[in-house]
C-alpha cells in the first residue's frame, strides 16, 4: 500500500496534476465561492518526554474544503469573502487603462493578496529564474494598505488567477521589496465597492506614496529589524515598489503578446526536461515521513478531480511547462476551442496604427464580437501596428477584423494579403480595405447617415434594415474578368434607386482565404455617441436585433461558431427575507414537509435544504439545493439592502427565493403554491432562467440584466378584483411601467403598457411581459404572477437603461441608470397598492392610470384578418377585455385575452392559431 502511495505521490508531484485541479476548480467555483491560496502554520513541536500520539499538533485545514496540499501550502475552498476594511484607508493606484480581458462580465476576479516582509527563500529544489512569476504580470493592482500584513487589492482574470495560484502552491510568486506572499484569497464585491477600486476619484485618495516615501521605509525598517536570520536572498526575485508604481502608472495594460508567451513556454520545456534527467528519484519506504504525510495531501488533491466536476483547460494554459507538455494530448481532444484550420482560436482587431486613441473603437468591435460568437471557442485581442509587420499573428489567428479610418500602409497591405493567401479570413468594417476587381469610392450624401440596406442570407432570403452608413460604396472595375467575377458576391446593397453595393463577399489564393467586406456600421449600437438624433436611435433601435443576424450570418460564412455552446450551470436557491421573523416563519413550516433526506419533493423541482453552500452540491434541473442562513449570501447581480430599501408592501415579496440561474422561476413555485401558509409572500427572483417562459408555448429569453421574477399572489373568489381575474395581468405589466415612471424625474420616460400582457418602449419595441397561471382551490385563486423585463440588457432589442440614456442626451438630464434588484421591488410595491385599490374601488380605480400609460387610445385596428373589419379602440371592459368600436356599424365589439394577440406593427387583432 505504501509503496503504491509512493508512486502516486511521484505522480503528483513530478507531473503536476494539481495545476490542472486548481485550474478547473478556479473556473467552476470562482462565481460562488472564495478560492483561498495559503501558507498552512507549521505544527507546534511536542516536549522531548511527550508520547507522539498525543503530542499537540497546529490547528487543521477544515479537511472537507481542502483541493490541494504541497509541503506548508494549501489551496482550499471557503465561504465567500468580502472586503471587510474601511475604504477610506486603502490608497489606490494610479488611474489606468483598464485590461478588457478582466472587465468582461462573470470572467473577471477581484483578490486579495497578504505579504509580509521576509528574506525570500525559495523551495529546495531551485527553481530556475524563467520560472519565477512577477504577481504583476498577470494582474492588474488597483489599491493597496500599509502594515503587517501589507495588503493589495488586484484585479484578473479567472486563467491568470489560476497561474497565480500555482506559481504560489510552488513558491515561485515574486512580489516587490522582498514582499513574500502569504495568502491570496478571492473576493465576493458588490458593484458598488468595485466601482470604487475601479474609479479613482471615488473614495479612494491617488496613490502618492513613491519608493522612498517614508512611510513605506518605515514598515521596510521595521519588519527588516525583526528578522534576525540572514538567508541569501535569490537576486532573480528582488523587485521594488517603484517597479510595480512605475508600471501602473504608465497606464499600459501589463500583458504579455503571444510570441513572448511562446518562447517563455519552450524555454521552460527545456530547462525541465534538463532537469528531470539530472534528478534521480528513489523509491520512498514505510519508514519515510514526507510519504506518509503526503498520504492525505493526495487524498485531498484528488477530491474534486472527478472527470464529470471539473472544466477543462485552455490550450494557452501557461502554468509549469511539463505539466502542460503531459496533458497535452488529453487537452488536444476535450478543449472546446479546438477548430478545423488547426490555428489558435484567436480574433484579431486592427483598428489603425493609433490604438490608444481608437480605443473606443475596439471596444465596440469586441463587444458585438463577444455578443455573437460562441465566446467558449475565441479569444479576442487587439493587432497592433507594429505587431503586424514583426510577429507571426497570421499563424495565430482565424479571423482578421480591419476596422480602421484610414488607408493602410502597402506594407501592412501585403501582410494582410499574405494572410488571405494562407486561408485566412477577414471581416472589412468600413474600412478603406479592398482587393481584387472592385474598388471604393466616396459618396458625401451617404457618410454618417441612416440608410436602409438588404442583406441576403445564405439561404436565399432578405433581411431589411437600417444601419450607419460609412459614406463609401464599393464598385466593380470596368477591365474584370469572368474569373475575377465569379471570385465576387454581392451580399448587401442599399435599398435606394441605385442599389449601391455595401457588403461584398471576395475570395483570394488557393487555400480557402476569404473577406466579406462592408460599408454599414454593423458595430454601432443604437445608443452610441456618433447617433444624435431621436428619430435616428429609434431607427437603429428597431433594427437592433436584425443587425446581430446580419454579423451572425457574416461569421458563420467566415466558418466561425456563433452563439453559446452550452447553457450556464445552475445554482442553488437562496432564501432571503426583509425581515428574520417572516424567514423564521417558512422555515417552522418547512421543517415538517422535508423527508428524511431534508428534501421538499415537487414533481418539477425538489428543494434540498441546507444551511449553507458545500463542496460537490450539485444543482440539476430537477433538484436544487435551498440555502437557507443568508447571513454571508453575496451576489454581483443581487443586493438585498437595495431589494429591501425599495419594497414597501405589506406581504407580497417580503420572502425571497434567489438563484443567479435557475430553469424558471415558475417552476420553483410547484409544490409550494398550494401549501404555503398565507402570511408569506413568497417571490422567486432569477438573474437567468434557461428555460424560461412565455405566453403559449413561447421561451422567453433570459439573459443577464433582466428584471426576472414569479410572485405568488391570492385572491378571494368572491372579491372585486376575484370577479374580474383576468385583470390581474394588466395590473402586472402597469406595476412595472409604474415602477420606472413614479421615480421623480422619470416621469417622462417613454414606457407604455400594451394590451393584454406587454411592456413597450413608446409602441415601438416590446421589453418586457408577463404570464399569469391561475388555480381555484375552493374559493381563492392561487395565481403564480410571471414577469420579465429589460432594465440593463441593450441586446437583442432595447431596456429601460437605454431609454433612460437617451431621454439624458435628448433633454441634457443626468438620470441614473436603474437596477433590477430596485426595479422588482418597485413594481412589487406597486402591484399590492393596484391590487388593494381594485379591491376597493373596482375597475374604475385603476383604469384612469391605465389610459394613461396604454399605447392604444384612438388606435384604429383591423379584426381578425388585414382585410377585416375596422375598428376603434376604446378601452377595457370590467373584466379587462379589449373593447372595440366597428366602424360603419358602430357595434362594440369585447375581444378577450386568451386566444387573441395584437399585432403592433399592422394595427392588427388575430385569433391565435393553436
Amino acid at each position: 500500500m505504501l509503496i503504491t502511495l509512493c508512486y502516486l505521490y511521484l505522480w503528483l508531484r513530478f507531473q503536476k496534476c494539481y495545476a490542472m485541479i486548481i485550474c478547473r476548480a478556479v473556473r467552476r467555483f470562482h462565481r460562488h465561492t472564495s478560492l483561498a491560496f495559503v501558507v498552512v502554520p507549521p505544527a507546534s513541536p511536542p516536549p522531548p518526554d511527550t508520547d507522539c500520539r498525543s503530542r499537540a499538533v497546529a490547528p487543521a485545514l477544515p479537511v472537507e474544503k481542502v483541493c490541494v496540499r504541497l509541503a506548508d501550502r494549501a489551496f482550499l475552498l471557503a465561504e465567500p469573502q468580502k472586503l471587510s476594511e474601511d475604504l477610506s484607508k486603502w490608497s489606490l493606484y494610479e488611474p489606468k487603462i483598464a485590461n478588457p480581458e478582466y472587465t468582461e462580465h462573470g470572467k473577471h476576479i477581484v483578490f486579495l493578496i497578504e505579504a509580509a516582509l521576509e528574506n525570500v527563500c525559495f523551495d529546495s529544489i531551485s527553481v530556475p529564474s524563467e520560472k519565477i512569476l512577477k504577481y504583476s504580470d498577470l494582474c492588474t493592482p488597483l489599491a493597496y494598505l500599509l502594515g503587517d500584513p501589507y495588503k493589495l487589492i488586484a484585479e484578473t482574470n479567472v486563467d491568470d488567477f489560476s497561474r497565480l495560484g500555482v506559481a504560489f502552491m510552488e513558491n515561485r510568486l515574486q512580489m516587490d521589496d522582498r514582499m513574500v506572499p502569504r495568502k491570496i484569497i478571492s473576493l465576493q464585491i458588490n458593484e458598488s465597492v468595485q466601482m470604487k477600486l475601479l474609479q479613482s476619484n471615488a473614495v479612494f485618495e491617488k496613490a502618492s506614496k513613491k519608493p522612498g516615501d517614508p512611510q513605506i521605509q518605515d514598515i521596510v525598517d521595521e519588519t527588516s529589524a525583526k528578522d534576525t536570520s540572514s538567508k541569501p536572498t535569490n537576486e532573480a526575485t528582488v523587485g521594488s515598489f517603484g517597479d510595480c508604481y512605475s508600471a501602473v502608472s504608465s497606464g499600459k495594460p501589463q500583458q504579455r503578446d503571444t510570441a513572448e508567451i511562446t518562447e517563455v513556454h519552450s524555454k521552460e520545456f527545456h530547462a525541465s526536461q534538463e532537469g528531470m534527467e539530472l534528478q534521480s528519484h528513489h523509491l520512498h519506504l514505510a519508514s519515510c515521513s514526507e510519504c506518509l504525510e503526503m498520504e492525505n495531501s493526495t487524498i485531498e488533491s484528488v477530491r474534486y478531480a472527478s472527470a464529470e466536476n471539473l472544466l477543462d483547460l485552455s490550450d494557452d494554459y501557461c502554468g509549469s511547462s511539463d505539466e502542460t507538455v503531459i496533458g497535452e494530448d488529453n487537452l488536444m481532444e476535450n478543449t472546446s476551442q479546438n477548430n478545423k484550420s488547426g490555428k489558435p482560436p484567436n480574433v484579431l482587431i486592427y483598428v489603425g496604427a493609433n490604438y490608444s486613441q481608437c480605443l473606443t473603437k475596439f471596444q465596440q468591435v469586441k463587444s458585438i464580437l463577444i455578443d455573437c460568437l460562441d465566446n467558449d471557442r475565441y479569444a479576442i485581442y487587439p493587432l497592433l501596428e507594429e505587431q503586424i509587420l514583426k510577429e507571426p499573428w497570421a499563424d495565430n489567428s482565424l479571423l482578421l477584423v480591419v476596422a480602421c479610418d484610414k488607408p493602410v500602409s502597402e506594407q501592412i497591405n501585403g501582410q494582410f494579403m499574405s494572410y488571405l493567401s494562407k486561408g485566412g479570413k477577414i471581416l472589412g468594417l468600413c474600412a478603406p480595405f479592398c482587393f481584387g476587381e472592385i474598388k471604393i469610392s466616396h459618396k458625401n450624401e451617404l457618410k454618417e447617415k441612416i440608410h436602409r440596406f438588404s442583406f441576403t442570407k445564405s439561404d436565399g432570403t432578405d433581411v431589411i434594415l437600417d444601419a450607419f452608413t460609412s459614406g463609401n460604396i464599393f464598385l466593380k472595375e470596368m477591365n474584370s474578368t469572368e474569373n475575377a467575377t465569379k471570385d465576387l458576391e454581392l451580399l448587401g446593397s442599399l435599398t435606394d434607386l441605385e442599389k449601391d453595393m455595401v457588403i461584398v463577399r471576395l475570395s483570394h489564393g488557393e487555400n480557402g482565404g476569404e473577406a466579406v467586406l462592408c460599408q454599414v456600421h454593423l458595430e454601432i449600437p443604437p445608443d452610441s455617441t456618433e447617433i444624435q438624433g431621436q428619430e435616428d436611435f429609434r431607427a437603429l433601435k428597431q433594427s437592433n436585433a436584425l443587425r446581430y443576424e446580419v454579423l451572425t450570418e457574416i461569421l458563420q460564412h467566415l466558418q466561425l461558431s456563433c452563439g453559446l455552446s452550452e447553457m450556464p450551470p445552475l445554482t442553488p436557491v437562496h432564501l432571503l427575507a426583509k425581515a428574520e421573523e417572516t424567514q423564521r416563519t417558512l422555515l417552522r413550516w418547512l421543517r415538517p414537509q422535508l423527508d428524511e433526506e431534508g428534501v421538499l419533493k415537487s414533481p418539477k423541482i425538489s428543494l434540498k435544504v441546507v444551511t449553507k453552500q458545500q463542496p460537490g452540491l450539485e444543482a440539476t434541473p430537477s433538484s436544487l439545493p435551498l440555502i437557507v442562513d443568508s447571513h454571508k449570501f453575496s451576489s454581483e447581480y443581487f443586493d438585498v439592502k437595495i431589494y429591501c430599501e425599495n419594497l414597501q408592501t405589506r406581504l407580497l415579496g417580503q420572502l425571497i427565493f434567489f438563484s443567479e440561474v435557475i430553469p424558471t422561476t415558475m417552476d420553483v413555485f410547484d409544490g409550494l403554491m398550494l401549501r404555503l401558509p398565507e402570511e408569506v409572500g413568497l417571490i422567486a427572483i432569477a438573474v437567468r432562467q434557461t428555460q424560461g417562459k412565455g405566453r403559449g408555448q413561447n421561451i422567453w429569453i433570459s439573459p443577464i440584466g433582466s428584471a426576472m421574477f414569479t410572485i405568488l399572489v391570492r385572491i378571494q373568489l368572491n372579491s372585486q378584483l376575484g370577479q374580474n381575474i383576468s385583470f390581474l395581468q394588466h395590473l402586472v405589466a402597469l406595476a412595472a411601467v409604474e415602477s420606472v415612471l413614479s421615480i421623480p424625474g422619470y416621469e417622462d420616460i417613454d414606457l407604455k403598457v400594451k394590451w393584454p400582457n406587454d411592456i413597450y418602449f413608446s409602441n415601438l419595441m416590446k421589453l418586457g411581459g408577463v404570464l399569469v397561471n391561475s388555480t381555484l382551490m375552493g374559493t381563492t385563486f392561487h395565481m403564480l404572477v410571471g414577469c420579465g423585463f429589460n432594465v440593463a440588457n441593450s441586446n437583442p432589442t432595447i431596456c429601460i437603461n437605454d431609454i433612460i440614456q437617451q431621454h439624458n442626451k435628448v433633454h441634457g438630464t443626468h438620470l441614473q441608470l436603474l437596477r433590477t434588484d430596485q426595479l422588482i421591488a418597485r413594481t412589487v410595491t406597486v402591484l399590492e397598492k393596484l391590487i388593494s385599490t381594485f379591491q376597493t374601488e373596482g375597475a374604475n380605480g385603476v383604469l384612469p392610470l391605465y389610459y394613461k400609460r396604454w399605447v392604444h387610445s384612438g388606435t384604429l385596428v383591423r379584426l381578425w384578418k388585414e382585410d377585416g373589419p375596422a375598428a376603434w379602440i376604446i378601452g377595457l371592459d370590467d373584466s379587462g377585455f379589449l373593447q372595440v368600436l366597428q366602424e360603419g356599424d358602430n357595434n362594440v365589439v369585447t375581444v378577450q385575452p386568451d386566444g387573441n394577440s395584437f399585432d403592433m406593427l399592422r394595427n392588427l387583432i388575430i385569433t391565435k392559431q393553436h
